[in-house]
């Protein structure tokens, strides 16, 4: 890859485009996921979503790291910012995402000292410089993330920041597809997979969705050609009955992933017993948290935390959406009550959430039949 025209070029567009209305099986309407929140972006903000054949829908699922962060979970982190002595750090989207008692903004306007960093590194230095404050770094995100989260944790310890924690929400990939191709209510026929987290954990983790549930599987870059040549490597396994894994975006993914990556993670972290997903509800070894090893950086265990599980908004469908069940223009306060300026749901706060994308992208456009499940 040189420029990123390359990824681009209208001519190659129209090109996979027919060749995808060529690869279509004659009859059958297909429904693929796309399970990162960057793809859905992507695929809104190019307009690809236009260029699909008729009987070809692409349904939105739960890779969006903010989005399926639950209410409860967000309370917990209202809870430790209002610590005495707390500096509470956490990205942008999150500081912005409403729980039930208000959002880590309004702890802020509270008294709670929420800065915004860009990495958790930031927020270790900022518990070097502060030395006689208490900084809570709010972890969140798939395995994408979760690396700078353990290199953080292990320069901790090496330099014996003391008054550094992590309240840790990282989650896995792996278990909510389960989760989702378990429901009975939706009909999916292959997924695009996530192409950052696929770069640390490769593409070995999504075998079991080729061989126990016979839907094949592509892990997709985020360009708009990355995305067209995905579907149509789907298509083409559909059409010809085959069920595999397979890697559109060789350029940056690897089968066996990143291993330094992965060696940081199974050093500083471990998986829970079950941890609760927005709109999936408490799925089995889904989420991590820190090892007995890193118990003095562990926020949950330094402070506490009330750890309640909160329903989310009655009005707000962002469940839905993230489990692919409705289309973010299908809820009734989408656009209205529910706006990124002032969002009732995490998928209209977050960068990546569907509903942002639907949005800043897609609102005024004409709907798309919904294929019926």
């Amino acid at each position: 890859m040189r420029y990123i025209d390359e990824f681009r070029s209208g001519e190659i567009a129209r090109a996979l485009t027919s060749e995808l209305a060529d690869a279509m099986p004659p009859g059958r309407e297909l429904a693929l996921m796309e399970v990162c929140g960057g793809h859905t972006h992507a695929i809104y903000k190019h307009g690809i979503d236009e260029l699909l054949p008729p009987g070809l829908e692409l349904v939105h699922g739960p890779g969006c790291p903010v989005c399926v962060i639950p209410v409860g979970r967000v309370d917990d982190a209202v809870s430790l910012a209002l610590e005495p002595n707390v500096i509470f750090t956490t990205f942008g989207d999150m500081m912005r995402v409403p729980g039930s008692k208000g959002s880590l903004l309004d702890a802020r306007s509270r008294g709670a000292d929420v800065r915004m960093v860009y990495s958790p590194l930031d927020a270790l230095e900022l518990a070097r410089a502060n030395p006689e404050r208490e900084v809570v770094f709010f972890a969140i995100g798939f395995e994408t993330t979760t690396p700078s989260t353990a290199i953080t944790l292990l320069q901790a310890r090496a330099q014996g920041v003391q008054n550094f924690t992590v309240f840790c929400n990282h989650v896995t990939i792996a278990p909510p597809l389960k989760a989702i191709l378990d429901a009975p209510e939706l009909r999916l026929d292959g997924l695009i997979a996530p192409g950052h987290v696929s770069a640390v954990i490769g593409s070995r983790p999504y075998d079991f969705i080729a061989s126990e549930y016979a839907r094949p599987v592509v892990v997709a870059g985020f360009e708009p050609l990355d995305i067209l040549q995905s579907v149509l490597m789907l298509v083409r396994q559909l059409a010809a009955g085959r069920a595999e894994v397979e890697n559109q975006y060789t350029r940056v993914v690897r089968e066996q992933g990143n291993p330094r990556a992965l060696e940081a993670i199974e050093q500083t972290m471990e998986l829970r017993d079950s941890f609760e997903w927005r709109g999936l509800g408490s799925i089995p070894k889904s989420g991590l948290r820190l090892r007995e090893e890193f118990a003095d950086w562990d926020a949950e265990r330094r402070y506490e935390v009330p750890g309640i599980s909160v329903p989310d908004h009655k009005a707000c469908q962002c469940g839905q959406v993230l489990r692919g069940l409705v289309k973010p223009w299908e809820c009734k306060v989408f656009g209205t009550a529910c706006t990124p300026e002032r969002p009732i749901g995490t998928c209209m706060v977050s960068s990546e959430g569907a509903c942002a994308a639907y949005y800043h992208y897609g609102r005024n456009r004409p709907k798309r039949v919904k294929i019926q499940t």
